[in-house]
């Protein structure tokens, strides 16, 4: 089909409804969650550390089987099953707060079950992409799909920051089990059929595991491209661990203020989906990332230097950097996501996902749990400047790719070639 016409195809507009309903629950329950346990439960620092932890724990715990898994299943279904546990388990959490039995340990059992259905949600929803789009429009597709998470990354801190002046935490976090019982609901529209290997041809588990971490550790462009990407989700985790506590307690952001600032921030992001794919073909796909690694790491300074002024230059500063590293983060993201699935037999996308998954968001609530125990030992504020400095370095695995260094590199750039493994 036509560039023009990826929109006329009917499972894709459905996938990206589906993909729209549930982000922008995602993005509001994520806003609200953590102001709810600092303000509500007075989270300590290394509480928010293990409430990070447990928001993706999954992925480093059973990240590379649910890969395998997921080649072996319908990835709608799976989406849809993940979508409908979501919101059973967030119904649970407004009902028991109603009743008066909100405790902090039920908000981590709560981040642990949401953080399993995200695991398999995920690596089922970028796998199941190229099906839909095809590999020729995976640029384009992803493109929507992120400016899709962009906007509901402002819409969902902006309308929540609103709201929760309005409102308790806990009512608004209500209002997102609809979101995901609409995501499935949209998701059970899809009419392409998916074809499983047979039965007969499947490896075991542990086999197929291997498989995929093995594919994803020797391509040598992917691996470095895991390892920035590990590296930074390794620091970013860490500070965004007490950077809450940070910016409500001891800048003295307001709540509502705070809102609009990841809003203002989150605007970032949203252009960065936009023109992904025109900076990408301009640059090429591989010399986009390093460029937008070395940005937005020096952007992540703006965090902790908002402390040494007050509070209107200091929302300025935070918006600024959120602003300028949420479109970094965009332009990396699709760049690198849609490089993967091109490169990628399909076979392999659901166990490839899966263990790059489990590398890249594996180390965050390592990441978070060291986030917690440094903001304990050092303060917040010197824990951010740590953070800040070491997320510099994660960017030298590709800085090769900046004068078409790596292996190959004139075939990637050129997002019509499929690339096979070095």
């Amino acid at each position: 089909m036509a560039r023009s016409e990826l929109l006329n195809n009917r499972d894709f507009r459905l996938l990206w409804s589906g993909d729209a309903a549930g982000q922008f629950g995602a993005q509001l329950a994520g806003f609200i969650i953590p102001i709810f346990a600092v303000q509500v439960l007075h989270a300590s620092e290394m509480q928010m550390g293990y409430l990070n932890a447990a928001e993706s724990a999954a992925f480093l715990v059973i990240g590379l089987p649910v890969g395998a898994w997921v080649d072996r299943m319908r990835k709608r279904r799976v989406m849809i099953v993940a979508d409908i546990i979501r919101a059973s388990v967030l119904a649970a959490l407004v009902v028991m707060t109603v009743t008066g039995n909100a405790s902090f340990p039920l908000l981590i059992v709560v981040a642990l079950a949401m953080s399993v259905c995200n695991t398999f949600f995920d690596v089922s929803y970028q796998s199941f992409v190229p099906a839909i789009a095809g590999k020729v429009h995976l640029v384009e597709a992803n493109s929507k799909l992120e400016a899709t998470h962009s906007v509901a990354y402002i819409l969902g801190p902006a309308l929540g920051g609103l709201l929760i002046k309005a409102f308790a935490p806990i009512s608004i976090l209500g209002a997102t089990v609809v979101t995901y019982l609409v995501s499935a609901t949209t998701l059970g529209r899809i009419s392409h059929a998916e074809e499983l290997p047979p039965a007969a041809e499947r490896q075991s588990l542990v086999r197929d595991i291997k498989e995929g971490l093995s594919w994803v550790l020797q391509h040598r462009v992917l691996r470095r491209i895991v390892a920035m990407t590990a590296i930074s989700n390794l620091f970013n985790s860490a500070a965004s661990a007490i950077a809450l506590i940070f910016i409500l307690r001891l800048v003295d952001i307001p709540t509502g203020l705070y809102g609009i600032i990841i809003a203002v921030g989150s605007a970032g992001g949203l252009i960065g989906a936009v023109v992904a794919d025109r900076i990408t073909l301009r640059i090429g796909t591989l010399r986009v990332i390093p460029i937008a690694g070395i940005t937005w790491s020096l952007f992540e300074f703006l965090t902790p230097a908002s402390g040494f002024f007050s509070v209107p230059v200091a929302a300025v500063l935070l918006a600024v950097g959120m602003f300028a590293t949420n479109f970094c983060t965009l332009v990396y993201n699709i760049a690198q996501v849609s490089y993967r699935q091109r490169v990628c037999p399909p076979e392999l996308l659901g166990r490839m996902n899966a263990s790059v998954r489990f590398i890249v968001w594996g180390v965050i609530p390592i990441g978070s749990l060291l986030g917690g125990w440094l903001g304990s030992v050092l303060g917040p504020w010197p824990t951010l400047w740590v953070c800040a400095i070491a997320g510099l370095f994660s960017v030298i695995p590709v800085l090769p790719a900046l004068w078409g260094g790596l292996e190959g590199q004139a075939e990637i750039d050129r997002p019509d070639q499929t690339v096979t493994a070095k």
